[in-house]
């Protein structure tokens, strides 16, 4: 495949991920105007059923076949039918265990919620009817999975990341039935008693035909590489207990994550119809991931292919300067969008939820997750650091320690106001992946002799000069469109919201990269001048 060719297919694929999260937003805006986000009883009941297929399916699956039975795929190739008889057998045995999960899950519909929700027992009733139609949502999630990734393996690459625009759209249209219907609440002034039967079959049944068209519609690209699926159940040769053995340290760690999303959903329920809760830290979360997603795991994936060719020579010194490049253009971006969404949180609130009180409250909940962002982005390259190095076990503990501390400070947040308990759940995920970042790199730097700590931390602090300007004018703007007062243009609704950010954003970023060209950061000169370069040969 030639350059341009590669090119043109990243290009297809990235503008792929953009279009879902930028419908995945659109989605969560019309949620919020439908059901209410910040102190919504109905929001945090959905937000919690809604969040139990995911959950359940990673546990089950999710971490063994990203990790292990993918690249066995890929391995099958080299068989004489072109590995189809393998992927047969694969995709039964994936589809029994999955399928046998969804139903034994769905059945314990009232076990799962109340282990999440008990904390507030009155929200119960209603989350439990809305588990009931989104836990089929498991079986669909591995479907999507398993035919998404054989088709990757056999170079078929756009299905994968484009379907789940189709799921968006199923799911919007639902919600817009949904709000035509039976009326929008943003407020979320729904009591648990005001949701019938059909009002809940719904919102939850849209969401879950949502899944199952992204799912299903991959069998279509599937016959038009020339597969077709067959059910066989002759499973030897499968390989399980070879894949077993490589994901037992990975599965751990999954366990270990669902532990701490059972402490911090337990924890945030109490402030369910007070405050921010479940709904509103899902959607802070969504916020903070967009840069994280966009340009962490884009700039840690290119390197991480880099890192495991050198890691597989033995190269400790060429993986130590992968890990440095990797941290210092990572932070170089991460540092400013963080200031940049703590300035803008209030208006970003605003975009969900109209009124004053909610905006804020969500503005608050960003705040507290977005002041961990370049630590989360710059342990997403660690914790790949060891992966390249064929580590598995010792991202493990350092996980632990990780989920000890933040279940202690999550569980502390009790002792809060309880329109305070959201923002300080968030602030302990942040607080625990930072700790979380300096155990790992202590770990890694006996791995690797250094870590060029040096280096990067003149990189980092560069990078804090070059804000100073930037915060102070960012602020002043957001002062002056309103931004941190009730009925100001930046929080007025989404209109002027988008307007400000969009404003304050731009002068930010003219002001920071100005700074960083005249601090002559080899980071971003490394960025830039073969764009300048090409731009002037133009």
């Amino acid at each position: 495949m030639t350059d341009d060719r590669i090119g043109r297919a990243s290009v297809f694929l990235a503008s792929g991920t953009l279009v879902s999260r930028v419908l995945g937003f659109v989605k969560a805006i019309v949620l919020a105007s439908a059901i209410g986000a910040y102190g919504s009883v109905s929001a945090d009941a959905f937000a919690l059923a809604n969040g139990l297929p995911n959950t359940v399916y990673v546990i089950v699956a999710g971490g063994v076949l990203s990790a292990v039975l993918v690249p066995q795929i890929v391995k099958s190739a080299a068989h004489s039918d072109g590995g189809s008889g393998y992927i047969n057998k694969l995709l039964t045995l994936a589809l029994v265990i999955i399928g046998a999960a969804t139903v034994v899950a769905t059945a314990l519909a009232p076990v799962l919620v109340w282990i999440y929700g008990s904390s507030k027992p009155s929200a119960l009733p209603l989350a439990i009817a809305f588990a009931w139609w989104c836990l089929p949502q498991i079986f669909f999630y591995g479907l999507y999975t398993l035919l998404g990734e054989v088709l990757n393996a056999k170079r078929s690459f756009g299905p994968f990341t484009w379907v789940p625009v189709l799921n968006n759209v199923v799911a919007l249209a639902g919600l817009a039935a949904f709000g035509l219907l039976y009326g929008f609440d943003p407020h979320g002034d729904r009591t648990a008693g005001d949701w019938t039967t059909g009002m809940i079959a719904l919102l939850a049944g849209t969401t879950t035909l949502g899944i199952v068209a992204q799912a299903v519609v991959l069998f279509w690209f599937w016959r038009r590489i020339g597969l077709r699926y067959r059910p066989d159940f002759q499973w030897r040769g499968v390989g399980l207990g070879h894949a077993g053995r490589l994901a037992g340290w990975t599965f751990g760690m999954l366990l270990l994550t669902t532990l701490a999303g059972i402490v911090q959903t337990r924890v945030l329920f109490v402030a369910t119809g007070q405050g921010a809760s479940v709904a509103a830290v899902d959607i802070a979360w969504l916020v903070f991931m967009l840069p994280h997603s966009i340009i962490a795991v884009s700039i840690a994936t290119a390197y991480f292919t880099r890192m495991s060719e050198h890691a597989h020579r033995g190269e400790l010194e060429t993986v130590r300067a992968d890990v440095s490049g990797a941290i210092r253009g990572i932070s170089l971006i991460l540092v400013f969008a963080a200031v940049v969404l703590m300035v803008v949180a209030y208006p970003f609130g605003a975009v969900f939820q109209p009124s004053f009180q909610a905006a804020s409250g969500i503005g608050n909940v960003i705040i507290a997750f977005v002041v961990g962002l370049p630590a989360f982005s710059a342990l997403f390259v660690v914790q790949r650091t060891f992966y390249a190095l064929d580590d598995t076990r010792t991202p493990f503990f350092f996980t632990l320690f990780q989920v000890v501390v933040f279940s202690i400070l999550a569980s502390l947040c009790l002792l809060l106001p309880v329109q305070w308990i959201g923002v300080g759940v968030a602030l302990s995920t942040s607080i625990a992946g930072a700790a979380q970042l300096v155990v790992a790199s202590v770990l890694l730097r006996r791995k690797l002799g250094s870590l060029d700590g040096r280096r990067i931390a003149v990189a980092v602090a560069r990078s804090a000069a070059a804000l100073v300007l930037p915060v102070i004018a960012g602020v002043l703007l957001l002062n002056a469109l309103g931004g941190t007062t009730e009925g100001g243009y930046a929080i007025s609704g989404v209109l002027g919201a988008v307007t400000s950010m969009a404003l304050i954003g731009a002068v930010m970023a003219v002001l920071y990269f100005a700074g960083l060209w005249i601090l002559r950061s080899p980071e971003l000169r490394g960025f830039a001048e073969p764009l300048l370069a090409r731009l002037r040969r133009d």
